[in-house]
């Protein structure tokens, strides 16, 4: 394994750019290699089996792009694949999920006492947060609520808007949130609406944005594997496996460049 080879990403929809782009920033000489499986997004509605199925063959696909660390850029994928994940492939290539880095942040700041999750269905119910936490961090309070609604949403472009700020003011009302002193953003895609949770709370609850706390531990596992690229990176490419213009446009957004979108089917 060498240092020049890519990071692989992936996520269901345009949330894992929120990693994708904290990892940029972060590692620019990188070069990313980004896997969107829009034929079947929303991962949160779907069965903790067919995540597992769809991870493993993205997983195969990035491992075939000869990446050097594969990131699963998404709540849902890092609570029902990881560990099938690592089963599959740790020999060949080293995996991060988006769960256990925001854990162990969360447990080492004592200023975090009561904590709140947001996430999709699949996620809250997987309960690996108030799991993880309660092991990591046992005095610390932990209260979990499920927001279906925020990451279709989001796909579909409703943020910084009237119906955006509806939506999340309905969830955020909710009895489980009450008193908490900070909110973790447990699906890749609340950071594109992390402005206006912050304005429903008014700036007395921290925000917690996890893209940035799991691009600091990528960087922090290459230095350790000695595998941060010091020369000039490739091209990052962006893959899909169903074309959508939302999501092309939301590639630019992050980006600030022209994106081309590769179409990729890997299911057959």
């Amino acid at each position: 394994m060498s240092s020049n080879q890519p990071i692989g990403i992936f996520d269901s929809g345009i949330g894992g750019l929120t990693v994708a782009n904290a990892i940029h920033k972060i590692l620019p000489n990188e070069q990313l290699i980004y896997f969107g499986d829009t034929a079947h997004l929303p991962y949160g509605d779907k069965s903790p089996e067919a995540i597992r199925s769809y991870s493993l063959k993205i997983g195969r696909f990035l491992l075939d792009q000869n990446c050097k660390l594969i990131v699963i850029a998404c709540n849902t994928a890092s609570s029902h694949a990881y560990t099938k994940l690592v089963e599959a492939f740790a020999d060949k290539v080293h995996i991060v999920n988006v769960i256990d880095p925001v854990v162990d942040f969360l447990a080492d700041n004592k200023a975090f006492q009561k904590i709140g999750v947001i996430g999709t269905k699949s996620t809250i119910n997987s309960g690996v947060y108030t799991n993880k936490l309660k092991i990591a961090a046992p005095a610390k309070e932990v209260s979990a609520l499920a927001t279906p609604l925020l990451a279709p949403m989001i796909e579909e472009g409703f943020y910084n808007n009237n119906i955006s700020h509806t939506v999340i003011r309905s969830y955020l009302s909710s009895p489980e949130l009450y008193s908490i002193d900070t909110l973790v953003l447990a699906c890749t895609h609340y950071p594109l609406i992390q402005k206006e949770i912050d304005e429903y709370f008014n700036g007395k609850v921290t925000i917690i944005n996890t893209a940035k706390i799991v691009a600091e531990h990528i960087k922090n596992t290459l230095v350790k594997l000695d595998l941060l690229n010091g020369g000039i990176p490739a091209d990052h490419q962006f893959f899909v496996s169903d074309f959508t213009s939302s999501f092309e446009n939301s590639t630019r957004l992050f980006f600030g460049e022209q994106i081309h979108l590769k179409l990729k089917n890997i299911w057959e």
